[in-house]
């Protein structure tokens, strides 16, 4: 479960997308790849791993568009306020590494999910700084 290394950064600043959100996202994305590889879908055809990814991007950018745009909660005011863009690439982060770790590339995961962590943790400490 490797999106729950990001998930598990995300559920202690208690965002809306936190633990489980992102571990479902990786184990999706990883079910997604993995069912082509195991039923020979590629001897047939060789372009369907490319297909299989561009649906988990949409499918993913779904998801961040629901993160990103929320509506005023000022009745008065109708304009919209953009926040979640951090969790919203954070989740499309947890696809990425769904995807190698369905491609059999776990250690790429791995080290992506350990930088995907430092970037979220360290760079919001640099962030507070400004």
């Amino acid at each position: 479960m490797i999106g729950g290394i990001i998930g598990w950064e995300r559920q202690i600043r208690h965002k809306p997308a936190g633990l489980r959100t992102h571990m479902l996202v990786s184990l999706g994305s990883a079910l997604f790849i993995i069912i082509p590889l195991q039923t020979g879908e590629l001897q047939t055809s060789s372009d369907v791993l490319s297909r299989v990814i561009q649906g988990i991007a949409t499918g993913v950018g779904f998801l961040g568009a629901g993160e990103i745009v929320r509506q005023s909660s000022q009745p008065s005011q109708q304009q919209l306020e953009i926040h979640g863009l951090t969790s919203a690439a954070a989740i499309w982060v947890s696809a990425g590494l769904g995807i190698a770790a369905g491609c059999g590339l776990w250690q790429l995961g791995l080290i992506g999910s350990v930088l995907t962590f430092l970037v979220l943790k360290v760079f919001k400490r640099l962030e507070k700084r400004d």
